[in-house]
């Protein structure tokens, strides 16, 4: 099949353009703060600084951007441009730029070929995202918390967001989030020789079935083991994502396939949308079902989507320690009302051979499992609406951001909106961290936003399997918990455990959230920055008997390690096959935009 109507629809000279155009005011911003390329101020004109980077004797590119806190560029699109011999012309291609500096950063032919291939899958993403017919944002903010996963356009800081190195352009219109097509998962059956199942306390594997499949998918289902003469009671029954079993599942399990352990047995009923994370899924035919994590072994961004082993393994541990604090805690059950969409059951598979190699590439210990995850439509009450906080972010064709019209509807100005949303935001996620040195990684993805009247309401925090970890001080707080778990939460030094909230939220959230208010006219970015510091102060003055923990884990340094993204792909890790997932790299020190709020009275 030629694809050619789609093909035809997204991929035209005036759309690459603007994909490319987009792309490149992108990877000038991103690759600045990191520190490849250093571009020098060279004027001024009425719309921010004109910069230019020569990147070889005869050629550089010039382009207009504004300066922002924390070191950062917001780069004006339409103003990039490139000279060859003294001619100025309209820059045009992203991956023009990535061959120009790629001897000044000193990136490998090897990592710049594969990072060409995920540039071009994600520009031509983009370009589905320029053709589609989305939702304006004064529609968009009353759409539904699943279907504006959708409207999303992928991590706002990595520029190869939409690389997905496995799929085929088949698999992108079926499966990309954006395209926001209903899927069917796949059921198979696992024996329990060679498969595990976790839960929180009191949930049995049969109640996991018994909520997830009816009695007609469970008789079809048991019918394929009797037909072979295997009884029910030695197999887990497991959902599995398509892509996988035809990809991954068939080709690297063919042993157990033949020898019984891994069985087929069909599609569910049930219908899904694959939300931001690709391999995560939000069921449509009742959307107080649980949510389900399945492992796609795609490359996208910086790891391939599996589900790690050790972590399946414990993610309902993991589930039982972070509710627990929140159980015994009146500020965050009562006052703060935080809500912990748990992942409340798992199973995990372990490949025969992979699990016997020491030293085994990270990836081939996470290609089949399962985690069930509570529903967040369980949690909210009357009125109440969730959105991720990625969607604050969301522009829409017309140049209206999300959050304009979020502030409009709510009767509350900018300012007002604002503080409401820092004092929700950070309130939960600070008392983990100073009360119980436990903290989430709060990213646009994972951090949800519960609206009620348009307005900031409450607070979700989801994925602790893969993204809490604990303070190394000797907390008593923390002196219960089991080596076991120590070991897979990791422990961090203070700054570490702090960079969890100033990267993961300010830096790879707030950053851009900052720039959507500034661009829009609704707020500047230091009166932006100002109410942020303001609730932690705020937050402090709640508890000024953790005065020794705000020194710990202080937010307002003058400087702290720069974590990068793009450079440990581009520059550090590259496309190596570990056998640990590539983590952030460190490069230098980020100037703290919050430094300047200080001296901020309580």
């Amino acid at each position: 099949m030629l694809y050619s109507k789609e093909v035809d629809h997204v991929l035209n000279e005036e759309v690459w353009l603007v994909a490319n155009q987009k792309l490149l005011a992108k990877m000038l911003a991103e690759y600045k703060y990191e520190g490849m390329i250093h571009p020098e101020v060279t004027g001024e004109s009425e719309n921010g600084k004109v910069y230019e980077l020569m990147v070889s004797d005869g050629k550089k590119y010039r382009f207009t951007a504004k300066p922002r806190l924390f070191d950062s560029l917001d780069v004006e699109p339409h103003t990039v441009e490139v000279s060859v011999e003294g001619n100025w012309v309209k820059a045009k291609s992203a991956i023009e730029l990535l061959l120009d500096i790629q001897p000044m950063i000193g990136m490998s032919a090897e990592t710049a070929g594969h990072l060409i291939k995920e540039l071009n899958h994600t520009l031509l993403a983009d370009a589905h995202l320029l053709m589609k017919d989305s939702n304006p944002a004064d529609e968009l903010i009353h759409e539904d918390y699943s279907k504006i996963e959708g409207e999303m356009s992928g991590h706002p800081w990595i520029t190869y967001n939409k690389g997905r190195i496995g799929f085929g352009y088949d698999d992108y219109l079926a499966f990309a989030p954006e395209n926001q097509q209903e899927v069917k998962l796949l059921w198979i059956a696992v024996h329990k020789d060679n498969a595990s199942f976790q839960s929180v306390e009191g949930l049995t594997f049969e109640k996991v079935i018994e909520d997830e499949l009816d009695e007609t998918e469970v008789s079809r289902f048991e019918a394929v083991l009797a037909e072979k003469g295997l009884k029910r009671a030695d197999y887990f029954f497991m959902p599995i994502h398509e892509w996988q079993w035809k990809n991954v599942i068939i080709q690297t399990f063919p042993e157990d396939l033949a020898m019984d352990r891994i069985i087929a047995l069909g599609e569910g009923d049930d219908r899904y949308l694959p939300q931001q994370s690709i391999r995560t899924f939000a069921n449509q035919t009742d959307k107080t079902k649980n949510h389900v994590k399945v492992p796609m072994s795609i490359l996208n961004t910086l790891v391939y989507r599996g589900l790690p082993s050790e972590r399946t393994l414990i993610a309902p541990r993991i589930t039982a320690f972070i509710k627990g604090i929140y159980e015994n805690d009146p500020f965050l059950k009562e006052e703060c009302r935080v809500i912990l969409p748990g992942e409340i059951a798992s199973i995990n598979y372990a490949h025969p051979q992979y699990e016997q190699l020491k030293h085994a590439p990270y990836q081939y210990l996470e290609m089949l499992g399962v985690i069930w995850r509570e529903s967040i439509y369980t949690y909210l009450e009357e009125g109440e609406q969730a959105v991720t906080l990625a969607a604050l972010n969301h522009v829409d064709k017309n140049g209206k951001p999300f959050i304009h019209s979020l502030v409009e509807q709510s009767g509350l100005t900018a300012e007002e909106w604002m503080k409401d949303f820092f004092g929700i935001v950070m309130n939960p996620l600070l008392h983990y961290l100073y009360q119980y040195g436990t903290v989430f990684s709060p990213h646009g993805q994972n951090t949800i936003l519960v609206l009620k009247n348009h307005k900031p309401y409450r607070l979700a925090v989801k994925d602790f399997v893969d993204d809490v970890n604990i303070s190394d001080q000797p907390f008593e707080e923390l002196s219960g918990l089991t080596d076991d778990l120590k070991a897979v939460l990791r422990s961090e030094p203070p700054e570490g455990l702090t960079q969890f909230i100033f990267t993961g939220l300010f830096i790879c959230h707030l950053r851009y959230l900052s720039n959507v208010l500034d661009r829009s006219g609704l707020m500047n970015e230091r009166t932006f920055w100002g109410l942020l510091a303001r609730s932690i102060k705020d937050y402090q003055a709640k508890f000024p008997e953790l005065e020794e923990r705000f020194k710990l884990f202080d937010f307002f340094k003058p400087e702290l390690t720069k974590l990068c993204l793009n450079r440990n792909r581009m520059v550090d890790y590259g496309y190596a096959e570990g056998d640990d997932r590539p983590h952030a790299s460190e490069f230098g020190k980020v100037d703290n935009g919050l430094a300047l709020f200080q001296l901020i009275e309580k």
